[in-house]
C-alpha cells in the first residue's frame, strides 16, 4: 500500500490517500513508456514542411543554353538544385508524423510511469482546489504555503476555468484533467498535484478503467 499525503491550501496535512500495490506496476514497462513518450512527441510535429522539388518551380522547360561550345558546364533545365531559385535536393516534404501505440502498450506505459512517481514521493493529493474566480495570487500564495520544490509542478485538476487562468501566467506550473495525464507530462514535470477527485480517475485508470491514449 502507497500512502500519499492529502494537504490543503495553507499546507497542512488534513489526511492520507492510499493506493492499493496491485495496481502499480514496477518489473515491467520501461520500454512502454519510452515508445510512448516517443509517439507523443512525433505527434506533436506539425509535418507542414515543404520544399519545392524541380517539378513545382516555376520556370521554362528549355536548356538554358547549347550543350556545347560555350565553354560553361552542361545545363538540362533552369531548375536544377544546384541553381539558386531552383529546387531543393532532398529537401522536407509535407508529411504526417502520426504514431500510434496498442492499447494495451499505451496502459502499460501509464501505469509504469506513474507508478514510479508515486514510489518517488512526487506525487501530492490536493483535499479541495475551488476558485470562485481567477487569482494567481491566491494560486502562487498556494504553490508557496506547499513549499513546492524547484522544478515544474503538474496541477491535476477537472480543469476549472478559474483553476485553469489562475496557473497559466506562473512560470514552471501547468494544469491538466485526470482524463487527459500522459506519460509525457508525468515524465516532463518534476512533481505533480493531483486533487482527491483526480486522484480518484487516475485509480481508476491504474486499474485498467475509463483511460485514455497516454
Amino acid at each position: 500500500m502507497s500512502t500519499l499525503a492529502i494537504k490543503n491550501k495553507q499546507g497542512e496535512t488534513v489526511g492520507d490517500f492510499d493506493v492499493a500495490d496491485e495496481v502499480l506496476v514496477y518489473d515491467k514497462g520501461e520500454q512502454a513508456v519510452h515508445e510512448a513518450v516517443i509517439a507523443y512527441q512525433a505527434n506533436q510535429r506539425a509535418g507542414t514542411a515543404h520544399t519545392l522539388s524541380k517539378g513545382e518551380v516555376a520556370g521554362a522547360g528549355s536548356k538554358p543554353w547549347r550543350q556545347k561550345g560555350t565553354g560553361r558546364a552542361r545545363a538540362g533545365y533552369q531548375q536544377s538544385p544546384v541553381w539558386r531559385g531552383g529546387a531543393a535536393a532532398f529537401g522536407p516534404r509535407t508529411r504526417s508524423f502520426d504514431k500510434r501505440l496498442p492499447r494495451k502498450v499505451a496502459q502499460l506505459a501509464f501505469r509504469r510511469a506513474l507508478s514510479e512517481k508515486i514510489s518517488a514521493g512526487e506525487v501530492m493529493v490536493l483535499d479541495d482546489l475551488s476558485w470562485t474566480e481567477p487569482s494567481t495570487r491566491e494560486m502562487a500564495a498556494m504553490v508557496k504555503a506547499l513549499e513546492a520544490p524547484k522544478g515544474g509542478i503538474l496541477v491535476v485538476d477537472e480543469m476549472q476555468d478559474a483553476v485553469r487562468l489562475s496557473v497559466r501566467n506562473l512560470p514552471h506550473v501547468a494544469v491538466t484533467t485526470a482524463r487527459q495525464l500522459n506519460v509525457y507530462e508525468i515524465l516532463r514535470y518534476p512533481f505533480v498535484w493531483v486533487t482527491r477527485q483526480g486522484m480518484a480517475v487516475l485509480v481508476e485508470r491504474l486499474q485498467g478503467n475509463g483511460g485514455r491514449k497516454s
